[in-house]
């Protein structure tokens, strides 16, 4: 059975995001034993999900694996979701929708790698148990976008000093507020400053 595989991103105008997007596409052909692999937008730039799609029903394979490249759950999943429903009826492939990349101990490997890569950079001399993580989502009105983060955030309070969340947008606390309450919470200017010197690691939906 020849199969394939289409991933649905948000959409972005930065270059780095396709470059992302084919690297993992390629990776997962190879790995995965996908006869085919490709990527769409559901906004800002195109090819968008009907296009990619289209393509993806052209090509010599049998099934279709669909999956929202989304790291937790909001509107903008079921948006995707239902516009790949959508044209599931214009194709005789079988075609299987996969859920979005969350609650997935996954997660918790990547955010590490990263912080990782932070501290390698940056030649950061404490040990994990002296850092603190902040991560930053991108806020969403879906309570099941916090939870999602949550998870992360149980995830790794075991490795570093103290893992925390706050968001970009939409959600409370937002960045800045959150700076403020660590003032206010008799954290002292001096750990606050370590905060922002060591890292942000920066979680958002696509």
């Amino acid at each position: 059975m020849k199969r394939g595989l289409l991933l649905i991103d948000r959409g972005s105008r930065e270059d780095e995001v396709k470059g992302e997007l084919s690297y993992i596409c390629s990776k997962a052909k190879e790995s995965g034993g996908y006869q085919f692999s490709d990527y769409c937008f559901l906004e800002v730039v195109p090819p968008y999900i009907e296009e990619g799609m289209e393509n993806c029903f052209k090509q010599d394979i049998d099934t279709l694996t669909v999956v929202p490249y989304f790291l937790y759950p909001g509107k903008k999943v079921k948006l995707a979701v239902s516009k790949a429903i959508e044209m599931t009826s214009k194709s005789k492939m079988k075609i299987k929708i996969a859920k979005p990349i969350t609650l997935h101990r996954s997660l918790l490997d990547i955010v590490n790698a990263k912080v990782d890569d932070i501290i390698t950079k940056n030649k950061i001399i404490f040990s994990k148990n002296e850092i603190d993580v902040l991560l930053i989502g991108h806020g969403s009105k879906d309570p099941d976008a916090k939870t999602s983060l949550q998870y992360v955030v149980d995830g790794l309070q075991d490795s570093y000093r103290n893992v925390s969340l706050c968001w970009l947008e939409i959600e409370e606390p937002n960045i800045v507020e959150f700076m403020r309450d660590c003032i206010e919470s008799n954290i002292s200017q001096s750990k606050v400053n370590k905060l922002n010197k060591i890292y942000n690691v920066l979680l958002s939906t696509l």
